[in-house]
């Protein structure tokens, strides 16, 4: 199939009702990028920080009429605050597979698997989970998931009830389960996340009893015997208290997604809880761990 796209620019203020305005207007996916080089900080907890200047990209399928949708957008008042726009033709081509073609299995620990759904599993006895890339965040590649997978073939028993606190792709919740905790209550902001996680958990046979998947608004509060978070080191500051009252005592608590420089003050934040263990360090990330007081 071919495709084009509109690329165009926008000031931070009018990105999101733009957003919507060509949803309404037959776009398929819609992509926020920096117009302008300019650097942006952690988020916090639920927050979609953007750029002063908003690169736009739509993407539509090759057959609809442009300049039709043109016309449509140009009649919205919000077109004023457009600065650039152009259309372009995408060369058809399977961009997922050319992605594949890098994406080969992966082995975590002593157990477990990360295969993509085209390969055969390498130890077909073993513990594996079939991935295949996608929109949210979690392949396995990422030395933060990689941390985190690592972690969980060591310290996963069975009958656990867990949480899985930005859950992207699924894959640190399936892993879970796969290793026999009995249930993950999944979370994660974005809804794109929240239905990766539910094609992947049904691509590796999760029932559906065990796996709730939710954004933290509907989650259920309740104490578990254990927390994974790979998210950023900010929203971890954030959720401090959250994190530490859904732990039972004697439970355990899992970060990722820090950077070796923002340890040391997460671990003295964190010790108001829990009995917090050494860092694990891969290249510039670090896996924190600790037990419920």
């Amino acid at each position: 199939m071919n495709w084009i796209q509109l690329c165009l620019t926008i000031g931070r203020a009018y990105a999101e009702d733009f957003e919507s305005l060509l949803f309404e207007n037959q776009a398929l996916s819609i992509t926020f990028q920096d117009a302008e080089n300019q650097q942006i900080l952690e988020p916090g907890v639920g927050e979609t920080p953007l750029w002063d200047k908003v690169l736009i990209i739509a993407l539509y399928e090759g057959t609809v009429d442009s300049k039709s949708i043109q016309l449509s957008l140009e009649e919205n008042s919000i077109w004023q605050q457009v600065t650039t726009s152009r259309w372009e033709a995408l060369e058809d081509k399977e961009w997922i597979r050319a992605w594949m073609d890098d994406y080969h299995p992966m082995k975590f620990g002593e157990r477990l698997w990360i295969c993509p759904s085209t390969e055969k599993p390498p130890e077909p006895d073993a513990i594996n989970i079939f991935l295949d890339p996608g929109l949210a965040f979690g392949t396995g590649t990422h030395p933060t998931t990689a941390l985190c997978l690592e972690w969980l073939d060591k310290n996963i028993t069975e009958g656990q009830q867990l949480i899985d606190y930005g859950c992207g792709s699924g894959i640190l919740a399936v892993a879970a389960l796969k290793l026999g905790a009995k249930s993950v209550l999944a979370i994660d902001y974005d809804p794109q996340a929240l239905i990766a996680t539910r094609e992947n958990a049904e691509r590796n046979d999760i029932e559906e009893s065990r796996l709730e998947i939710v954004s933290p608004n509907d989650a259920k509060s309740f104490e578990a015997d254990g927390i994974i978070a790979n998210i950023l080191a900010e929203t971890l500051r954030d959720l401090v208290d959250s994190l530490a009252s859904q732990v039972k005592k004697g439970g355990w608590l899992t970060l990722s997604g820090i950077l070796v420089h923002q340890a040391e003050s997460l671990i003295d934040l964190y010790s108001q809880w829990f009995n917090m263990n050494e860092p694990v360090i891969l290249g510039e990330w670090v896996l924190l761990s600790g037990i419920k007081k």
